[in-house]
């Protein structure tokens, strides 16, 4: 236990609950820097010192811009680190001005409450808290700001993962007649491939190999490849994007400038589409990668197939959105009209061939 110099400044070392501790003085006083060393060792001795800290100096808004600087934007797609941006909108107004270790499971509780009341979906509501999550235990193990999450003791919002809404190929024809052409292009690609909505606008033609027909995902989570085949009329959509590439973007699709197309501006277009098509009640996704998944099914393709075109990690997952209709279920149950048909067939021709022969 000593008072050092680091540079022109003063620093204290003592052991305080079996750890190392080492303390800027915040002095270049040498006298001034024995007194406030020997006054933390009488609090030691009494038990009355407490660490303090970086985190209690430290505001949520600042937690969330260095998690939005230094790693959303660096450890995430472009359409991901703007889903960040967006879910930080919302937690921002209610924690921003906060300090980090004075938020409680309590007031988290209360934003969830208060963003239920204001119409968010439960999903949307676990998304903002996933990103207060994550933000907190970065700052736990990276950052060393604070030693507890205080998301750890709240529960999530319950979601429903029951999803009955798919297109049929009638409001799928009225869609594409009210959509614009490069919407056409997106939205057949989506049901075609099930490519989520970010892997469709994050496109490049280095994962487009048109002449062994198939297209390469790199999963963002675990930062491997998937090489998925191509059905014909996908395949006409990329050819008829291939004669069209902007000189200045690698992109499959971009805006007339060359520039990415905004999540948000497909979504307006599309919503706008489906309102003039008189289409209701349908999300992007469920337009694309549910339809997609959904008609595998009703077609007969095997759930570890669909697994396996869709990238979902488990069949449970898949079962979410491989829903069948009613008349791909019919020839299950007109089994058992079969079987009486032969039973009653069987019977006439034991008694043909002889009472003693009948049952």
């Amino acid at each position: 236990m000593a008072v050092y110099k680091r540079g022109r400044v003063w620093w204290m070392c003592f052991v305080h609950e079996g750890r190392f501790v080492r303390k800027t003085t915040k002095t270049t006083n040498k006298k001034l820097a024995d007194k406030i060393f020997n006054k933390v060792m009488a609090d030691v001795a009494q038990g009355k010192w407490f660490e303090k800290l970086p985190g209690e100096e430290i505001t949520f808004k600042e937690m969330i811009g260095k998690y939005l600087a230094e790693y959303s934007s660096r450890s995430k797609s472009a359409s991901s680190y703007r889903r960040d941006s967006s879910l930080a909108a919302h937690l921002l107004g209610v924690f921003g001005d906060s300090v980090i270790t004075r938020v409680t499971p309590r007031d988290i509780t209360e934003y969830k409450t208060k963003r239920r009341e204001e119409g968010a979906a439960a999903q949307t509501v676990n998304l903002e808290l996933g990103l207060m999550r994550h933000c907190y235990n970065l700052a736990i193990r990276e950052w060393e700001w604070v030693r507890e999450n205080p998301t750890q003791k709240v529960h999530r919002e319950k979601v429903s993962n029951l999803i009955e809404r798919w297109l049929t190929f009638e409001e799928e024809e009225k869609l594409l007649s009210a959509s614009p052409k490069w919407l056409q292009e997106i939205f057949i690609l989506g049901i075609e491939t099930g490519l989520r909505q970010s892997e469709l606008l994050d496109l490049q033609w280095d994962r487009v190999d048109l002449r062994r027909k198939t297209l390469a995902v790199l999963e963002q989570k675990n930062r491997g490849k998937d090489t998925l085949p191509l059905n014909e009329r996908a395949l006409e959509i990329l050819k008829a994007r291939s004669r069209v590439r902007h000189i200045k973007s690698s992109l499959v699709f971009y805006t007339q400038n060359g520039t990415p197309i905004h999540a948000r501006n497909l979504l307006r277009a599309f919503y706008s589409a489906a309102k003039k098509a008189g289409v209701r009640g349908i999300r992007w996704h469920d337009a694309t990668r549910h339809t997609f998944a959904t008609r595998l099914a009703q077609a007969g393709v095997d759930i570890y197939t669909i697994q396996k075109l869709g990238r979902w990690k488990s069949i449970s997952m898949v079962m979410r959105y491989a829903h069948h209709y009613p008349e791909s279920l019919r020839p299950g149950v007109e089994v058992l009209d079969e079987q009486r048909k032969n039973y009653i067939t069987n019977l006439s021709q034991l008694k043909k061939e002889g009472p003693e022969c009948a049952p």
